[in-house]
């Protein structure tokens, strides 16, 4: 373990070998093992019992939980008289784990309240630091979702997993001894223990093999890379590392590969401060406005059909550089022309910078390995020697499967985290091919569209309830460990490949044995990989050589797109509903997206011009046809977005099994997209026709610009290196003494915060990119009710934490526009400036809530905070009207717990997420951002036990500590030391709207762009 590792990460070696604790077991189970057998006895034979353990740790548990345990059930409950020393009721232990909300499988520290995980943390040793992304934050509340399968079933009817296991093993010994094909198809498959599962199972098999399908494929930069180096598999990425970064249609701060840790090393490499006076320089070119898209410092749009041109163009120049050979003519399509430019920024800073490109097209990556290969990068800002594991789906064995699953040869079918009649683009097809399949077996959570079609259902655990493991960069291991025992009569799908393959075995004794025989060698210890969540032992390597017909590549990928005409569909993921897969997840349906600002819905997104070309409005109900496939979605105007292009998010359109969160919202777009065996392709040719109707969007923010008012604040590299408060210039007020600072001119008695603490946040708006992984976990960590989308549609979000989103323009002579009423002069709506603004409240020292509330319900701390007594609020809204800010949230309804808003989860089972140290609201009240109180009390109380002074950042607010671009600071003002007090002297540090006396705790830095020449 590392010397800094926190102490409180548990495993369940160390407590489960507790004296104490198996005491206490034999306690609560009295039929179990007499007591002196129990301390007698090996433990190494009871480290597999896990769940014993958690009925004990879960004495608090709900019944629905207890009830799911198949071992011997609690008869009688007794308090910790003499406890045992890890364990303390209402105090959190915190488990390392692996993140199983996507393919990243990013390491998590999971947050467990007397046997229930209530909150998720990024793991400081795994790739992805202590950050996670809004999904991430999310899974906690899958878990509790009483819409997955509870049991095995046949044909929709429930059955017992005996009669599944036998029907199933069966099946599964005709196909070996040749009756027809054994095929097991899952999405990427980056754990070697699952692996070793799936050939056990297929082992002695004639024609048996495991498939895997993601449902967003990036097969095309894997086969590139098969072609170009000799490796199916993803480059890892040092985004801190490059100085330049051209992106092509690539949201890799989204939703690309591993954007958690992404955005980590891009906001390191756009860091700025005492030390550090340069910035990277990132430009992109794209279809739609992504998140990525939105942070660039220079971006231009092109048109699908355009790409291919682009990406060979960008070679081109290049070439000429590097004195290669330039293998085709093409011509640059973006305005301005801009691959010659970012080519020479490219090259000046070659071995130092990057191309990344989001196409499924083999042959455009292969032009895009070519460029990085003529930079140099290879072995600097990405790496081919270690390759990320993260994605691996194979389109050309999908689409194979599928013919052969026609042809009737595939005997058993074994789906496993996969919803091909959903997301396949070929879904009716592959509906109708299953009826072909003798035996159809689902291991997925619910019984989707894909599991209703089969025979067997035979559910998988959620990752909290499992044991397993990732490699999701080669070498770099990690662990799953169960927080919860089984909620309901679920099995891991490990053990079923067991089962089912004649060699039935627990989960955490098959990973374990593999672990000790295959990964960790003679130097690695599995207890210490099991606390520590993490096992690195990737000792390096070569980077391969490029090799290739480049020649064919580039004039095949010049041509890429030329088919798809003047009008195209292009489809993309959304940062918090992905997939699909977690569309039942109403942390993430109600979160509003970082670019559209809409929640609960997916729409086409038009450009403002081709809106007014072809007589669109906003909400306009429009369908959108590609070959035989239509939908009718409202239509929303996005600047920032080509001319002739259409934008649709996948994921939504799920039918009920789903669940009723996610059944009926927006519809279904994956049918839009082309499947074959070259690579699945997400741009299409296609017409669009306004219907009849308007539909109403829940957007949270429907005026876009900030009117030239002291909110936000901006500079250029060029001008920040000459003056350090560039953007930045003082406030002063013309008063009949002269010119004061805002602050200075007050009717207020000052409060004096000179002893004790003084708590305060900066917020670097040139670290934040928008994702608004904050807004989740502040709902996590606060038990912030989801309302709706008809309470969103009436300004009713309960959010305490938002995501502002500015949009800034330039007229015909280049001046910046960011009135509306000027916005006429504004030719094109497509070059768009982006800056976003976390907004919560600003606990003013000269809070205008407070002076207005008939009944002192918001009140001032001596520490600096607006605190707000739930019990004394009568509602009157007199704060919300007088706050500047527009930060705080009335309750309307009681959301949690009440029928009509049941899609909260916050009842019965689903109550089990709450956090018990935050109050669950009534109706009738105020609420808003309390700075994580309870966190500031467990730290100070923590210092207090400890008889120590309390440390600059042993408390982290729940939006600082989620934040994986570390843009989120939170301290203690009257600690000169502390992080917050120094940003605080920061010449980039204001305050908004400083002209109207608040004071607020809350301040941000200005945000800097690079557009400029870049800095040699």
């Amino acid at each position: 373990m590392a010397e800094n590792t926190k102490q409180y990460w548990q495993g369940i070696e160390v407590l489960n070998e507790d004296p104490e604790f198996l005491k206490h077991r034999h306690n609560e189970f009295a039929e179990e093992l007499p007591l002196e057998d129990a301390l007698s006895e090996d433990t190494a034979s009871l480290k597999s019992n896990r769940r014993d353990f958690l009925k004990m740790f879960g004495f608090g548990i709900s019944a629905a939980a207890l009830a799911a345990c198949r071992d011997t059930p609690v008869k009688k409950a007794i308090p910790f008289l003499v406890k045992p020393e890890t364990i303390t009721p209402g105090v959190a232990n915190y488990f390392a784990s692996t993140c199983s909300g996507c393919s990243s499988a990013c390491g998590i520290l999971v947050k467990v309240r007397d046997g229930r995980p209530i909150k998720i943390e990024g793991n400081e040793l795994s790739f992805n630091g202590e950050g996670t992304c809004s999904v991430g934050q999310a899974t906690v509340l899958s878990l509790y979702d009483n819409y997955r399968a509870q049991s095995p079933m046949k044909s929709g009817q429930v059955t017992t997993w005996a009669e599944a296991d036998a029907a199933i093993s069966k099946a599964v010994a005709e196909a070996k001894a040749g009756a027809g094909k054994l095929r097991v198809l899952t999405g990427t498959v980056n754990s070697p223990s699952t692996r070793k599962a799936v050939q056990t199972l297929l082992d002695g098999a004639s024609d048996g093999k495991l498939v895997q399908y993601d449902a967003v494929s990036h097969y095309g930069m894997l086969a590139a890379n098969q072609a170009s180096f000799g490796k199916y598999a993803l480059p890892t990425y040092q985004f801190d590392k490059a100085q330049v970064i051209a992106g092509i249609n690539c949201d890799f701060l989204g939703t690309w590969i591993s954007p958690a840790q992404f955005a980590r090393q891009y906001a390191t490499g756009r860091k700025l401060d005492d030390t550090k006076s340069t910035m990277s320089k990132h430009y992109q070119v794209e279809s739609l406005l992504s998140l990525t898209g939105s942070n660039a410092d220079e971006r231009a749009t092109i048109r699908p059909a355009q790409e291919g041109a682009f990406v060979v163009a960008l070679y081109n120049e290049v070439a000429k550089k590097a004195g290669s050979t330039v293998y085709t003519n093409s011509e640059d399509p973006t305005p301005g022309k801009m691959a010659a430019r970012i080519a020479a920024d490219l090259w000046k800073h070659k071995g130092n910078s990057l191309v990344v490109c989001g196409s499924n097209n083999t042959n455009i990556q292969l032009v895009v390995n070519a460029i990085n290969h003529l930079l140099g990068n290879y072995g600097t800002t990405l790496s081919l020697a270690r390759t990320s594991n993260q994605k691996s789906g194979n389109d050309a064995e999908m689409a194979q499967l599928l013919a052969d699953m026609k042809a009737g040869q595939v005997h058993t079918l074994i789906l496993s985290g996969v919803n091909p009649v959903y997301d396949y683009p070929a879904g009716n097809e592959f509906k109708q091919a299953l009826s072909k399949v003798k035996n159809t077996i689902s291991l997925n959570d619910r019984l989707d569209e894909t599991s209703a079609a089969v025979t067997w259902l035979c559910p998988d655990n959620h990752f909290l309830e499992s044991w397993n493991d990732n490699e999701p960069l080669s070498g770099h291991f990690t662990l799953t460990q169960p927080t919860i025992p089984a909620l309901f009569d679920t099995r891991q799908a490990i053990e079923s490949y067991l089962t089912w393959g004649g060699s039935p075995k627990a989960a955490y004794d098959f990973v374990q044995e593999n672990w000790k025989s295959s990964i960790l060698g003679v130097t690695g210890n599995w207890n210490q990989s099991l606390h520590d969540g993490v096992y690195d032992n990737f000792s390096g390597g070569a980077e391969p050589a490029l090799s290739g017909d480049m020649a064919s590549a580039m004039g095949a990928a010049a041509g890429a797109g030329k088919n798809l005409g003047d009008l195209s569909v292009v489809l993309y993921e959304k940062v918090a509903i992905r997939d699909g897969s977690m569309a039942n997840n109403p942390w993430l349906q109600e979160f509003p997206d970082p670019i559209s600002k809409t929640s609960w819905d997916n729409y086409v997104t038009v450009s403002n011009k081709f809106a007014e070309d072809n007589s669109l409005n906003q909400g306009d109900l429009a369908e959108i046809k590609s070959g035989a496939y239509s939908v009718t979605l409202p239509v929303l105007i996005q600047p920032g977005q080509a001319y002739g292009t259409l934008g649709i998010a996948v994921g939504y359109g799920r039918a009920e099994g789903a669940g009723k969160t996610a059944a009926g919202v927006g519809q279904n777009a994956y049918p839009l997209a082309k499947a074959s065996a070259e690579g699945v392709t997400y741009a299409s040719t296609a017409t669009i026709t306004k219907v009849e109707g308007v539909y109403a969007l829940a957007q949270t923010q429907i005026h876009h610009y900030y009117e030239g008012r002291n909110i936000v604040k901006e500079t250029t590299l060029a001008e920040w290196q000459k003056d350090k408060k560039s953007g930045n210039p003082d406030v002063t007020l013309i008063t009949p003494e002269g010119q004061k600072a805002p602050h200075t001119i007050t009717l207020w008695d000052n409060y004096d915060h000179t002893k004790g603490h003084h708590w305060g946040m900066v917020i670097d708006l040139n670290d934040c990119t928008g994702c608004g992984s904050c807004v989740v976990a502040c709902q996590a960590e606060n038990n912030i009710a989801v309302v709706g989308k008809r309470e969103v549609l009436v300004r009713r979000e309960m959010h305490w934490m938002r995501i502002d989103r500015y949009y800034s323009f330039k007229d015909e002579t280049g001046v910046e526009i960011s009135k509306e009423k000027e916005m006429g002069k504004v030719k094109d709506f497509e070059n768009v400036e982006v800056i976003f603004q976390p907004m919560l409240c600003q606990h003013c020292d000269n809070a205008p809530c407070e002076t207005v509330c008939p009944v002192l319900a918001t009140v001032h701390s001596a520490e600096g905070l607006n605190q707000q007594a739930y019990n004394r609020c009568i509602g009157t809204r007199y704060c919300a009207n007088n706050c500047p800010y527009k930060v705080r949230r009335f309750n309307w309804f009681e959301y949690a717990g009440n029928e009509k808003f049941d899609y909260t989860m916050y009842n019965s089972l689903n109550r089990m997420v709450l956090n018990p140290d935050v109050t669950v609201r009534s109706r009738g009240v105020m609420e808003k951002c309390s700075f994580c109180v309870q966190k500031i009390q467990e730290g100070k109380l923590a210092a207090k036990k400890e008889g120590t002074v309390l440390a600059d950042g042993a408390i982290k607010t729940a939006c600082q500590k989620v934040c994986p671009s570390n843009a989120i600071h939170f301290g203690d003002k009257n600690d000169p030391n502390s992080t917050v007090s120094k940003l605080l002297q920061d010449d980039r540090n204001f305050q908004v709207l400083e002209e109207v006396k608040t004071l607020p705790n809350v301040s941000y830095l200005t945000k800097v762009r690079n557009i400029d020449a870049v800095n040699s």
